[in-house]
């Protein structure tokens, strides 16, 4: 069965949104160094590094040589931590249901349960956010391989956000851009149909 493992950076990060959303880190103000905010999260300070590059990346925060990093956007952090949920909330059903089929008991009324709780769940994700989870699995021949999502500028070149990977049967979710994709992965991404159609000719060709 599958396994999510949250990055411990990007839980670093979620803890630095919650408290902007909390009004702990008011807009406007600047964060001590990442050197202290390892501290601070008890995390070294390349994971508070890699932190504050997602934060930076969705514009939550602006990092300021030699001044610390200035909070941006509270809205933005909210948005943040909201979508995860939405993500995390697929997951956990996906999680129920390959307990179901890993037992291999008849309980097939209790299975059916959780199929209609993923769709009715995707549903609700639709009708809040008009992205659509999709799901890819990489094969051999691509030459991705071995690349991190980063180096590859996946959403630049296909217009698609990944949002979990799985690999060797450990489900990642919210893998960032450090993240290297390999043989035999299943990459599950957002973005409209156009993009699913780019994601199957990037890796493909």
């Amino acid at each position: 069965m599958s396994k999510i493992r949250e990055p411990r950076y990007r839980k670093i990060a979620f803890q630095i949104a919650e408290k902007i959303v909390n009004n702990e880190y008011k807009v406007g103000s600047k964060l001590h160094a990442r050197s202290t905010l390892s501290v601070t999260f008890g995390v070294s300070a390349e994971t508070a590094r890699k932190a504050i590059n997602i934060l930076s990346d969705l514009d939550i925060v602006k990092p300021i040589h030699g001044s610390g990093i200035e909070v941006l956007s509270r809205e933005r952090a909210k948005y943040f931590l909201n979508q995860a949920q939405e993500t995390t909330n697929i997951q956990t059903i996906h999680d129920q249901i390959n307990d179901l089929i890993e037992t291999q008991r008849t309980s097939l009324n209790s299975l059916s349960d959780s199929l209609t709780a993923l769709f009715d769940q995707t549903q609700r994700v639709q009708r809040h956010n008009p992205l659509t989870p999709y799901e890819f699995s990489l094969s051999d021949s691509s030459k991705q391989l071995g690349e991190s999502i980063g180096n590859l500028n996946i959403w630049q070149n296909t217009g698609a956000t990944i949002i979990a990977i799985l690999h060797n049967e450990e489900l990642v979710v919210s893998p960032g851009p450090y993240a290297v994709i390999e043989s035999g992965d299943t990459l599950y991404f957002v973005g409209t149909e156009m993009a699913f159609h780019a994601v199957q000719n990037f890796f493909n060709n």
